[in-house]
């Protein structure tokens, strides 16, 4: 492996985190011109524009042949989203869940990972399951942006607040075209270099391209996300770095999924280790979201220790699997039958816990202490 590939893939690393975010900055100004609310805005342009790397670099690997690239970035991307992002943001500071993300986001999140599982059993994710995926991924965003013209009075208030505080006049318009289209083409050229440089690094190291998208490519283009979730946090927009996670996971699987099976001479192939092992975490990731969003619709610090726990034990499974270690059997056997079940357990219990108090202070319960 030559200095030259190294460097070919930090390159393109960084163009893609740059273009991604020239790309959001153009797309969520154009959108504030438009009057989208920040809230729609937050679930869809700065969602789907974090995602812009992930889609860039599945559309291309699905072009070369390189479908376990594709799958792998999207599978892996998802898990690092909620275990790594939500874990580092929680422990900046606790993270308010909004109500419609736990009742429709997070809904549709789950249904859509299983809706994932059941169109690779078959080993092939074909372009019929494509346009099914990515029409799934056009009615929410009009459901979306629907709903924010029934907001409330209060939003729109503190949009046109907002939209005042920002210029709208026509050289605005040119430069946030700008930005968008400047974004894009840095986006092209960063995956391009991204996904190449990875094919070669696979190679080299003996590990399967399946492991690299499912680590090194996931985690570098979730790098957008990363810097816009943990800058929310900070800022105090914590609802903001929740919807972006959940956002950017939706459009992987109904957009980056659907627009690369439909692209892709033969389809998405999936590998039977990732029906066996990753996508089902990606499943059980997202489901461990219910109980940890409902406790208070927050997420504490302890609980974003436990997210980042768990992605280091994930990513570790991957690399003794990879090699075939011989702590692999203990580190799974202490896993699956002592980590994963009391962890479940305690979210269980604390879940049923803020359901009880929900319902005790809840008008209408009858209930009044």
């Amino acid at each position: 492996m030559t200095f030259a590939v190294i460097g070919y893939f930090f390159a393109g690393a960084v163009f893609l985190v740059l273009g991604a975010d020239i790309l959001v900055r153009g797309a969520s100004r154009l959108a504030s011109i438009f009057g989208i609310s920040p809230l729609v805005i937050g679930l869809t342009v700065v969602a789907f524009g974090t995602s812009a790397p992930e889609l860039a670099v599945s559309v291309r690997a699905g072009l070369t042949g390189a479908s376990d690239i594709a799958l792998g970035n999207v599978v892996g991307s998802n898990i690092f989203n909620i275990l790594l992002i939500l874990g580092l943001c929680a422990l900046i500071t606790p993270l308010v869940v909004a109500r419609q993300i736990v009742r429709l986001e997070l809904a549709l999140l789950i249904g859509c990972s299983v809706l994932l599982f059941f169109m690779g059993l078959d080993g092939r994710i074909g372009t019929g399951e494509g346009v099914l995926l990515l029409f799934g991924i056009l009615v929410y965003t009009i459901f979306v942006v629907r709903m924010s013209v029934r907001e409330s009075a209060e939003m729109r208030e503190t949009h046109c607040q907002e939209l005042e505080a920002h210029p709208q006049g026509k050289g605005q318009w040119l430069i946030s075209s700008a930005q968008v289209v400047a974004g894009l083409a840095l986006l092209i050229f960063g995956a391009d270099w991204l996904v190449d440089s990875a094919v070669v690094v696979a190679k080299v190291f003996g590990l399967s391209e399946l492991i690299i998208g499912l680590t090194i490519v996931a985690a570098g283009t979730s790098l957008p996300e990363v810097a816009t979730s943990i800058i929310a946090s900070i800022r105090g927009e914590r609802d903001i770095a929740v919807g972006n996670v959940v956002g950017s996971n939706l459009f992987n699987i109904l957009a980056i999924l659907g627009i690369s099976s439909i692209i892709s001479p033969n389809g998405i192939t999936v590998a039977p280790a990732a029906l066996r092992f990753d996508i089902p975490i990606m499943i059980a990731v997202s489901v461990a979201c219910v109980p940890v969003f409902f406790t208070g619709y927050r997420i504490d610090r302890w609980e974003g220790a436990l997210f980042l726990g768990y992605y280091t034990a994930y990513t570790l499974y991957l690399i003794l699997d990879a090699k075939d270690h011989d702590a692999l059997p203990a580190f799974s056997t202490a896993m699956s039958l002592f980590v994963v079940p009391m962890t479940a357990v305690a979210l269980t219990i604390l879940a049923l816990r803020a359901w009880r108090k929900q319902r005790a202070t809840s008008p209408g319960t009858g209930s009044s202490r």
